[in-house]
C-alpha cells in the first residue's frame, strides 16, 4: 500500500495543469486587449490596394489594407458629441500622394471628396529606418455641424526598414488624436525603396508575432506536462512498491 503523506501524480498534474491554464487566459487577454477597439460592430472591411506614383510613372508608395475610422464630432440632429465608426470601402476611394528622398505621403479620398485621409512617412536616412509620423483627416458627413478635422504630426507607428514592407495581420488600433482613431485590417505597407511594384520582404509587427508564439508556447508547455505526470508516476510507483511490508 501507499504510504500516507505523499501526493498523487494524478492530483500534481491536475494542480499543474490549472496553473497552466490560468497562465495563458491572463497571456490572451493580454493579447486581445491590444486590439480591443471601441466601435460598433460593423464587420471587417474591405482590404483595398492603394499605391503613389512619382513623376517618372513608377510606384513609390504601396500599400494594402481594410480601414475603419472611429470618429467623434458634435451631431446637428442630437445636439451633442456622437461616436460614429465608418468602414473605407476601397471601389469608392481614390488614391494619391507624393514621394521625397525621406518623407512620403499617401492621400485617400471618398465621398466625392467629402473625406480625406492622409498617411504621412518619415525615413530616417541614417538608420534606413521609416514610420509613419502623421496622419490628417477631414470630412463632412451628412450630420455633422461643422467640418470634421483632426490631425497629429508626432506619430510612430508602421515602423519598418528602408527597402523592405510593414506588415500587420492583426487588427490594430492606431491613436490620432482624441477624437479620432483607424484600425486597420491585414495591413502591409511600403512608403520607400520600392523595386518594381512588388512589395519587399515583410518586417511583421508585434502583434503577428504574438499570435504565432502562443501556439508554440501552449506545445511547449503541454509537453512538459506530460513529461511531469510520467515522471511524478514513475515516482509513485517506485515509493509504492517501497511501502509494502514482508510479513
Amino acid at each position: 500500500m501507499t504510504q500516507p503523506g505523499h501526493s498523487h501524480p494524478l492530483s500534481l498534474s491536475l494542480g499543474l495543469l490549472l496553473l497552466l491554464a490560468a497562465a495563458l487566459h491572463q497571456s490572451l487577454a493580454t493579447s486581445l486587449q491590444t486590439t480591443a477597439a471601441p466601435h460598433k460592430d460593423l464587420g471587417r472591411p474591405e482590404r483595398g490596394n492603394y499605391t503613389v506614383t512619382n513623376s517618372n510613372g513608377t510606384v513609390c508608395l504601396m500599400a494594402r489594407m481594410g480601414l475603419q475610422l472611429n470618429v467623434s464630432f458634435n451631431s446637428s440632429s442630437q445636439g451633442k458629441t456622437v461616436l460614429d465608426v465608418v468602414n473605407l470601402q476601397p471601389n469608392l476611394t481614390k488614391s494619391s500622394g507624393s514621394c521625397d528622398t525621406d518623407t512620403a505621403s499617401l492621400v485617400l479620398t471618398t465621398d466625392g471628396e467629402k473625406t480625406n485621409l492622409t498617411f504621412s512617412f518619415s525615413l530616417n536616412v541614417t538608420s534606413s529606418k521609416y514610420h509613419l509620423s502623421g496622419v490628417t483627416l477631414s470630412a463632412l458627413w451628412p450630420d455633422m455641424s461643422v467640418p470634421f478635422n483632426a490631425q497629429n504630426s508626432s506619430l510612430d507607428y508602421l515602423r519598418g526598414t528602408l527597402g523592405r514592407s510593414y506588415m500587420c495581420r492583426e487588427e490594430q488600433t492606431l491613436d490620432v488624436a482624441k477624437e479620432l482613431s483607424i484600425n486597420t485590417f491585414q495591413l502591409q505597407v511600403q512608403p520607400f525603396g520600392i523595386t518594381g511594384d512588388q512589395f519587399g520582404a515583410a518586417e511583421e509587427c508585434q502583434l503577428d508575432e504574438d499570435d504565432m508564439l502562443i501556439p508554440i508556447i501552449v506545445g511547449a508547455a503541454l509537453a512538459g506536462l506530460v513529461l511531469i505526470v510520467l515522471v511524478a508516476y514513475l515516482i509513485g510507483r517506485k515509493r509504492s512498491h517501497a511501502g509494502y511490508q514482508t510479513i
